[in-house]
């Protein structure tokens, strides 16, 4: 069959690119996008945000690497065709072990950095890389990859830090901390929260925490014993110097946001404290899999809608555009279906 690809060639400019699949390739199973989900990646490409050198090596490709789409063949009889699926942009050479996750492994491809992401109109995975879901609207299914980022987060959170986890900090009030805490409340019910942003609107959002707390305003007898970054860009120098100021000694610092450029941090302190930074980022099979098992919760999907903006449907290249430039006019998660 006949395959449509949707590339960025340029930023601001897709084409499609037409390519030739076989349906009955024996180790591949074939997805229909249903909904797409934009990721500040995305955008950093499609605006023509990165290195000029970093844009020539990896255009053109297909965009996004958040969507849930349905079966329509699999000659590994694997899943049965019409089943709802989330596909997983992480290609691993091998698969994970006990020493190490498979999305820090040499070697490791991920879709829409470098290679064609899913912005197709047919999406082809090897079984291992496609998780089955049921009973979860597709418009929250398609953040699933969003999801299992903080939950491998938590994972290595859980595995690192030490045992005394009374209160936990969150610095940040957007998406990525919103969803953050969710896995941390849903998975460690019995541990404080404690989230840190810049405005008042978004931290109202946080209902389910202990506490949350402006920049501007913190306690001076704040403390927690823990600590996730989520801000990136400049935001992330004054937020681990803030977790740096009131962590507790021993505690285990999580970063998590993205920043281009080289951010100053206070190592002396760290020294001082005998803190543990750890770098968290991306997902593997394992954290899909949680992520798909919690987002089963009622209760947890209701929550996720609250950052969750559904764009109209896309139909051709004026949509994607359009889609695009929507996002930007939103700080919630912009979602859209894929009517291609």
């Amino acid at each position: 069959m006949l395959n449509q690809v949707f590339q960025l060639v340029r930023p601001k400019n897709i084409t499609i690119k037409y390519e030739d699949i076989s349906i009955s390739e024996n180790n591949k199973v074939l997805i229909k996008p249903l909904y797409m989900a934009l990721c500040h990646a995305d955008q950093r490409y499609f605006q023509g945000k990165r290195d000029p050198k970093i844009l020539a090596k990896k255009l053109p490709m297909a965009l996004i690497h958040e969507s849930c789409g349905i079966v329509v063949s699999d000659p590994t009889k694997t899943f049965s065709v019409g089943q709802k699926v989330v596909m997983i942009p992480n290609q691993p050479p091998q698969a994970s072990n006990e020493d190490f996750y498979e999305n820090y492994m040499k070697g490791t491809k991920f879709l829409s950095s470098g290679f064609d992401g899913f912005m197709q109109e047919v999406v082809q995975l090897p079984p291992d890389r496609v998780v089955k879901y049921d009973g979860i609207e597709d418009q929250v299914a398609v953040i699933s990859e969003f999801v299992s980022v903080c939950m491998h987060a938590v994972a290595r959170f859980d595995v690192i830090a030490h045992s005394r986890r009374e209160r936990i900090a969150i610095l940040g009030d957007g998406s990525l901390s919103y969803i953050t805490a969710t896995v941390l409340n849903y998975l460690f019910p019995e541990i404080k929260i404690t989230v840190i942003g810049r405005n008042y609107e978004k931290l109202n959002m946080f209902n389910f925490v202990d506490s949350t707390h402006l920049t501007t305003n913190l306690p001076a007898d704040l403390s927690f014993d823990h600590a996730f970054e989520c801000c990136g860009g400049t935001g992330s120098e004054y937020a681990i110097d803030d977790i740096i100021n009131y962590i507790n000694p021993q505690g285990t610092v999580i970063l998590m946001g993205v920043s281009d450029n080289k951010i100053a941090v206070n190592t002396r302190d760290i020294l001082e404290k005998g803190l543990s930074v750890i770098g968290s980022s991306r997902s593997g099979r394992i954290d899909f899999e949680r992520a798909v098992e919690m987002m089963s919760n009622k209760r947890i999907q209701n929550r996720l809608k609250n950052i969750i903006f559904e764009d109209k449907p896309v139909q051709n290249i004026n949509d994607i555009y359009r889609a695009f430039d929507t996002d930007l006019t939103t700080s919630f998660k912009t979602v859209f279906k894929w009517d291609i």
